[in-house]
């Protein structure tokens, strides 16, 4: 009864088991990751909380609540404090306030879609470290925050608000961030929108070689190709709906003869409860990444410490 009734929710709740005879569990009791050679000895990142690191690729999020809200790379709200001032930009949220509400580091930031690059911009600690600033205001996560969406920091002390993507204190009354058509012109000072990534990927899969990374499988347009820890391979499952689809698009079905280099083991096709096909290899989802502007962008690796480049048998790499 117990078994049936866990299958049920599985099933229910995120996607259609495929091919139950091709992808079995005892195919899956090896390690599920890779690294490439040489870097043996580096120790696969832990899924720890969000701490003090960088932005990355952030975006407009869109509550019920608040409106759009400023989030990171990983889905998490980003956060300002009324103590702090923005012009000057200084921060005065020190020792433990910092364990509360870690600092966002700055560096390795990308502005949100549609919102103005020049918001962006640091500012010297007084323990010498730099923390990213949105229109002078120095950047923050809350750590009571457990996953994308969380906004349990809004309002904290009466000081502590959400960023919307202006800078501002985010509000449900303030103009909501649209989503750039497929189409639409880069923001400025950036490329041209030929090197904006595609909403899905291109026809083919193949085999690419990075510095770090090593061999990783790439879409017919060489976009890095991701997988999501929170997937499985049995059942099949995909466990990236709604928003995080529209970060992460799914790779549509590529023909067998089109994916070269890669495993024909369990190379199956995923029905989303969505209605869309997702290709998998070895019964793993996989996925394209936003983030990641031009061929060869790998900006999606360990991203939240789920998301990590596939290698050519399916596996994850997980060296950063």
């Amino acid at each position: 009864m117990g078994m049936k009734r866990a299958t049920t929710f599985a099933a229910a709740a995120v996607a259609v088991v495929l091919a139950a005879s091709a992808c079995g569990p005892s195919d899956y009791k090896a390690s599920d990751s890779t690294q490439p050679a040489g870097a043996a000895a580096e120790a696969a990142p832990a899924a720890a909380g969000p701490g003090n690191q960088p932005g990355g690729q952030l975006a407009a999020s869109v509550t019920e609540q608040l409106g759009s809200v400023l989030t990171d790379s990983a889905g998490l709200t980003l956060y300002r404090f009324d103590k702090d001032t923005a012009k000057p930009p200084k921060s005065n949220c020190e020792g433990d306030c910092a364990k509360t509400w870690p600092v966002v580091a700055a560096g390795d930031v990308t502005a949100a879609s549609g919102m103005d690059p020049s918001l962006l911009g640091e500012v010297a600690r007084g323990d010498g470290t730099k923390q990213l600033t949105v229109a002078g205001w120095p950047v923050y996560r809350f750590n009571k925050d457990a996953k994308p969406g969380d906004i349990k920091g809004q309002g904290v002390g009466g000081v502590w608000f959400a960023f919307g993507p202006d800078g501002k204190k985010a509000a449900k009354g303030a103009p909501a961030e649209a989503a750039p058509a497929p189409a639409a012109s880069a923001a400025p000072g950036e490329a041209a929108p030929a090197e904006a990534p595609p909403a899905q990927a291109a026809e083919g899969l193949s085999v690419a070689k990075d510095p770090k990374l090593g061999e990783h499988i790439v879409d017919g347009k060489g976009m890095t190709v991701y997988r999501f820890k929170k997937d499985s391979a049995w059942p099949m499952v995909s466990n990236c709906v709604g928003d995080c689809v529209a970060k992460w698009p799914v790779v549509p079905p590529v023909d067998k003869a089109n994916a070269k280099g890669i495993t024909q083991k369990n190379y199956l096709v995923l029905d989303r409860p969505d209605g869309k096909k997702q290709q998998t290899v070895d019964c793993w989802p996989v996925y394209t990444f936003s983030g990641d502007k031009k061929p060869g962008d790998t900006n999606g690796q360990g991203v939240g410490g789920t998301w990590y480049a596939v290698s050519p048998d399916g596996k994850l790499i997980t060296v950063q």
